[in-house]
């Protein structure tokens, strides 16, 4: 059985920075305080970007980085709970505008996890043999499904994407993508919501703080025991970018003190599905990581869904 890994990755965010000052004048805040409840300090909305153009843009600099063409790609999985449209799925579309033919093409909606479960489901296809090169991508434009008059929420969400281009392992070379740990609490999943015609996200802040600082940190040991990596031997660690506060608490049980820890969320914002591939796309563009060294991955959110796994570093 070929294991999959994962040979480049690449980002996309819009070019409009909205300030934690630009959030006061909507709502009744300021910088302090939401630096010290959040850990953000800026964050990108797109304005005329959809949900495809930007997962286009991410997986577009994924496959330039990667050395292969769109003829080569077989599978295109994009991870997303904020496309408008319901079909065709961004999947189809990012596949057209980059020329792909002919791939297996579908979004995976778990929110905030939903990359590390896409890129479970690609290696799962490829150990299969269902797939060769693949297209993973995290992608979201929460700016449309935001209450901009809600300071518990409008000062958090933000927009952008990120991409793997994955392919099978050599015969001769260990897989670098390790098994996904992977689950939900659903008796809880009302704690996050984007429900209805016209939406907006509405979560219950305290709850789901009090679950991923208490009970994920367990679940994130698992992805490492399944892949056979000490948490000592992380080079760096990639949490969803949901919150400075919990990212701080999850990193401190796994005591990991040598790993870069991610912290995207600063200058990004939480960005759902994409916050993960963003924030390693980072990591490995600054070359803050060696190539090859163990990264563990985890996604957890929305539907109090979680996944996460071990991966070589591209």
């Amino acid at each position: 059985m070929t294991g999959s890994r994962i040979v480049s990755m690449g980002h996309y965010q819009p070019s409009r920075v909205v300030t934690n000052d630009d959030i006061a004048q909507l709502v009744d805040t300021n910088d302090e305080w939401i630096r010290d409840r959040v850990g953000i300090v800026s964050r990108r909305i797109a304005d005329s970007e959809t949900v495809a153009d930007m997962a286009t843009a991410a997986a577009g600099k994924a496959l330039a980085n990667s050395g292969l063409s769109p003829a080569d790609i077989d599978l295109v999985v994009v991870a997303t709970c904020s496309s408008i449209d319901r079909s065709p799925n961004v999947a189809c579309r990012v596949a057209a505008k980059l020329g792909i033919t002919a791939p297996g093409a579908f979004d995976v909606n778990t929110a905030c996890s939903g990359f590390a479960y896409a890129l479970g489901i690609v290696d799962h296809a490829i150990r299969a043999g269902a797939s060769r090169n693949a297209i993973v991508i995290g992608a979201e434009k929460l700016s449309d499904f935001t209450d901009w008059t809600d300071r518990s929420t409008c000062i958090i969400f933000a927009d952008g994407a990120g991409a793997a281009v994955v392919t099978a392992s050599a015969e001769d070379e260990p897989a670098g993508i390790g098994p996904v740990v992977w689950g939900s609490v659903p008796e809880k999943s009302d704690a996050v919501r984007i429900e209805g015609w016209r939406p907006y996200i509405q979560q219950e802040g305290q709850a789901v703080f009090r679950w991923a600082t208490t009970a994920l940190a367990p679940l994130a040991l698992q992805a490492c025991e399944r892949a056979g990596v000490a948490p000592s031997e992380l080079a760096a660690f990639v949490p969803h970018q949901a919150n400075s506060r919990i990212i701080d608490g999850i990193a401190k049980r796994l005591n990991i003190p040598d790993a870069i820890i991610a912290k995207d969320i600063v200058e990004s914002g939480n960005t759902s599905a994409a916050s993960v591939p963003l924030a390693l796309s980072k990591l490995v563009e600054r070359r803050e990581v060696p190539s090859g060294a163990p990264v563990l991955l985890f996604g957890f959110g929305g539907g109090l869904t979680y996944a996460g796994q071990v991966v070589r570093c591209p």
